[in-house]
C-alpha cells in the first residue's frame, strides 16, 4: 500500500511539474510520432494510446549492438531478467516481472513458439539466432484474454524481416572470442505482386566450460546452430494477401551436469524445430471490417544423452517430442472512428510423447506414449476512444479444455492523454491461467489428470512524459501481481497438484532521450519483489529464486555521418538468491550482483562493405546467472558485411 502512496504522489508532482513545460512541449496532438504497435491488442496501435505497459527494440538498436544472440537484445530491458546454464547454446529463459519463466509466452510473428513437451511448457531463447530479426516487442502484464494458456505474465513477439522493396541480399560473416563463428546470407524484396525474405544462418562455437570454471571445471562445451527462416507472400488483390512463413532450426549443445563438480564431456544436447505457418488477410467494406485466418504448426524435438565419467557413474538418454496445431481466426471490425471491435475464435491441438532413461545402480525410467489436448477459445476486445484523450480497451475470454474444462479471462486498460503537456496516465487490470502441460497431466511417475489451470490477477498503474516531440521522455509504472493454484508435487506422493501460490511486485522506470538525430540514449531501473506464499514455506525460503530486487540499465548509441555508428550498454544486476543442488537438502545460497559493460560499432568502408565489432563484459567480471553454471569473461567479435545491391 505504501508502494501506491508513493507512486500517486510522484504522479501528482508530475502533473503540476509538466504545466510549467506546456510552452516548450509541442502538442503531441498533431505531431504523435509515437512507435505503432501490433502485440498489445492484435491490431495496429499507437503506443501514446495505450494503457498497456510495452517497449519496443527497433531495428536500429538491434543494428547498432551487433548482438551474437537473442539474450544480448534482451537483457538491457527493464522488467526482464533472464539466466543462462552456461552461456550460448544452452538453456536461456526469461522472468518477467518476477514471474516464472514458463508463464511468459514467446511469438515469432503473432505464431506462438511456446511447446507442451517441456514439462512446464518454458521457451528456451537460446534456440534463436538474431538473424532476420526487425523488431521486438515485450508486453508486460497477464495478457491471458487475448494470447490465452501460457501468457500469464506478459508476451514477447518477435518480428521478422518483410520483403516489401526492390531485392536485395545481404552478407554477413563474424568471429571471435571461444573460437565463435556466425555466417549469414539474408535476402529479401518484392516482384510485382510477390513479395519475399529468407534468411539463412549458421552459428558456432568451442565455447566454454557450462560448469563454472570456478570450481575447477575446464572441460570447454561448445555449440553448433543451423537456421532457414522464409516468408513468402502474395498480394492476390487490393484487399487479400497470404503469407507463407517457414522455419527450421538444428543445434547441438555441449552440457555438463548441474552442480559445483558438474564436468560431463559426455553430456550433449540436441534439437530440431520446424515452424510452419499460413496467414491470409481479408478487407472488407472500405477497410471496415478484416479478417486474419492462420494455420500454424509447430514441432519440436528435443534429445539428451550422457554416457558414465570418473565422476558421474550413471548413464542417461532422454527424448522430448511436441507438436502444436493451431487455427486462429480474427475478426477487426470498425464500429465508428472511435470504437475498434475485435472477435476471434481458435482451435489448438497439443500432441507429445516422451522417454527418459536413466542407468546406475538404481534404473529408473519414465515413458509415457503418443498423448494430447485440446482447447477451443473464444475472445473479444473493445477499443474506445471518447474525445481527444481518454482510451481504453476491454475484453474477455472463454477458453475450453478437454481435460479441466472452462477458464475465463479479462483484461481493462484504461489511458487519458494530456495532449498540451504530454502526460499520460495509464492502468491495467486482467487475469491469466496457464494449462498444465502434457507432462504434468500424462507423466507415469508425476502427471496428475485432475490437475486445474494454474491463475494469475494483475494489476499496474503508472504515468508516461513526453516532452519535444517525444525526443524526450520518461515513466513510473508499479505493478502487482498474485498467483495462485500454481503446480507443486505433493510431500508424500510426488505426484503434481495445485498446491504453490506467489506474489510479484514492484516499480519500472524508464527514460528515453534523442538530443539530436545521431545520438540515442535509453536507461532503465527495475525494483522488484518476489515471494513464494505457500503455505508451510519458512521465511528464509519465501524470496523466489533467481529474481533480482534491483537491476538497471543503459544504452547509448551515436552515429556519424552514417559511416560510423556505435554503442554502449551497462547491465547491472542486484544480488540474487539460488539452491545448491550438489548438497542433499539443497541449500539456499546467495549470487553476487554483477555490472556489465558492452561496447559494439561499424564502420562503412565502402558503400557496399561495412566492418562491425563488439566487446562483450569489458571489466572481465566473474558472475554467475544460475548457481554452478558458467559465464564468459572478456570477449571480443569482429566481422564484415557485404550489401552489393544497397538494399540494406
Amino acid at each position: 500500500m505504501e508502494a501506491f502512496k508513493k507512486l500517486f504522489l510522484l504522479s501528482a508532482v508530475f502533473l503540476f511539474f509538466t504545466k510549467s513545460f506546456a510552452q516548450i512541449n509541442d502538442s503531441l496532438k498533431s505531431y504523435r510520432l509515437s512507435e505503432v504497435v501490433v502485440t498489445a491488442t492484435r491490431t495496429s496501435s499507437s503506443t501514446l494510446e495505450l494503457a498497456n505497459s510495452i517497449t519496443v527494440i527497433d531495428s536500429i538498436e538491434i543494428a547498432s549492438k551487433n548482438a551474437n544472440n537473442l539474450s544480448d537484445l534482451l537483457n538491457n530491458e527493464y522488467g526482464l531478467s533472464l539466466t543462462s546454464q552456461g552461456g550460448a547454446g544452452t538453456l536461456t529463459n526469461v522472468y518477467m516481472r518476477g514471474s516464472n519463466t514458463n508463464y511468459v509466452l514467446v511469438l515469432l510473428d503473432g505464431v506462438e513458439l511456446n511447446l507442451n513437451n517441456d514439462p512446464s511448457g518454458v521457451f528456451d531463447f537460446s534456440s534463436f539466432p538474431v538473424d532476420n530479426i526487425e523488431r521486438i516487442e515485450i508486453l508486460r502484464g497477464p495478457q491471458s484474454t487475448l494470447y490465452g494458456s501460457d501468457a500469464m505474465a506478459g508476451v514477447i513477439n518477435i518480428i521478422t524481416k518483410k520483403g516489401s522493396d526492390k531485392p536485395g541480399l545481404l552478407l554477413n560473416a563474424s568471429g571471435g572470442s571461444y573460437k565463435t563463428y556466425r555466417l549469414n546470407l539474408l535476402s529479401n524484396g518484392s516482384i510485382d505482386k510477390l513479395f519475399y525474405s529468407f534468411s539463412i544462418s549458421k552459428n558456432g562455437s568451442d565455447g566454454f566450460s557450462v560448469a563454472s570454471k570456478k570450481y575447477g571445471n575446464t572441460e570447454e562445451d561448445g555449440y553448433l546452430k543451423d537456421q532457414f527462416i522464409s516468408n513468402l507472400g502474395y498480394k492476390i488483390s487490393d484487399d487479400v494477401n497470404n503469407i507463407l512463413f517457414f522455419r527450421y532450426i538444428k543445434s547441438k549443445s555441449d552440457l555438463d551436469q548441474s552442480g559445483k563438480s558438474g564436468d560431463d564431456p559426455t553430456y550433449i544436447y540436441n534439437l530440431e524445430e520446424l515452424n510452419l505457418n499460413n496467414e491470409t488477410k481479408i478487407n472488407l467494406f472500405n477497410d471496415m471490417w478484416s479478417q486474419k485466418l492462420s494455420l500454424s504448426f509447430i514441432r519440436n524435438v528435443r534429445k539428451y544423452k550422457f554416457d558414465e565419467t570418473p565422476n558421474n557413474p550413471a548413464s542417461s538418454r532422454s527424448l522430448y517430442d511436441g507438436r502444436k496445431y493451431k487455427i486462429d481466426w480474427q475478426n477487426n471490425i470498425q464500429i465508428s472512428e472511435n470504437n475498434l471491435l475485435s472477435i476471434g475464435a481458435d482451435f489448438q491441438y497439443d500432441e507429445a510423447l516422451s522417454e527418459y532413461l536413466y542407468f546406475s545402480l538404481y534404473n529408473y525410467e519414465s515413458l509415457f506414449p503418443k498423448v494430447n489436448s485440446k482447447i477451443f477459445g473464444g475472445y473479444i476486445l473493445d477499443q474506445i476512444k471518447i474525445g481527444e484523450s481518454f482510451f481504453t480497451s476491454a475484453g474477455i475470454r472463454i477458453d475450453k479444455h478437454n481435460k479441466f474444462g472452462t477458464s475465463v479471462t479479462y483484461q481493462i486498460a484504461p489511458a487519458i492523454m494530456f495532449w498540451e503537456t504530454g502526460t499520460k496516465i495509464k492502468a491495467t487490470f486482467g487475469t491469466g491461467y496457464k494449462a498444465p502441460s502434457l507432462f504434468y497431466l500424462y507423466d507415469p511417475a508425476f502427471g496428475n489428470s485432475e490437475l486445474k489451470p494454474e491463475k494469475s490477477f494483475g494489476v499496474d498503474f503508472g504515468f508516461e512524459q513526453y516532452f519535444w516531440k517525444e525526443n524526450f521522455s520518461f515513466g513510473t509504472t508499479f505493478f502487482l501481481n498474485n498467483y495462485k493454484e500454481m503446480f507443486g508435487f505433493d510431500p508424500n506422493t510426488f505426484v503434481t497438484i495445485n498446491i504453490n501460490k506467489a506474489q510479484t511486485s514492484g516499480i519500472e522506470f524508464f527514460t528515453k532521450f534523442k538530443p539530436l538525430d545521431n545520438i540515442f540514449l535509453k536507461a532503465n531501473y527495475t525494483f522488484t519483489k518476489a515471494f513464494d506464499k505457500s503455505d508451510g514455506i519458512s521465511p528464509e525460503d519465501e524470496i523466489l529464486l533467481r529474481r533480482p530486487e534491483h537491476k538497471a540499465g543503459l544504452f547509448i548509441s551515436f552515429d556519424y555521418n552514417n559511416r560510423i555508428n556505435s554503442s554502449f550498454e551497462a547491465i547491472y544486476v542486484g544480488k540474487r538468491y539460488d539452491k545448491d543442488f550438489s548438497t542433499f537438502p539443497a541449500e539456499r545460497v546467495t549470487l553476487d550482483s554483477y555490472l556489465l559493460l558492452n561496447i559494439a560499432a561499424s564502420y562503412s568502408l565502402t558503400d557496399y562493405l561495412q566492418l562491425f565489432g563488439r566487446i562483450e563484459n569489458i571489466l572481465d567480471k566473474d558472475y554467475e546467472e544460475v548457481y554452478g553454471y558458467g559465464t564468459p569473461g572478456i570477449s571480443f567479435y569482429a566481422g564484415l558485411s557485404f550489401n552489393p545491391f544497397l538494399s540494406f
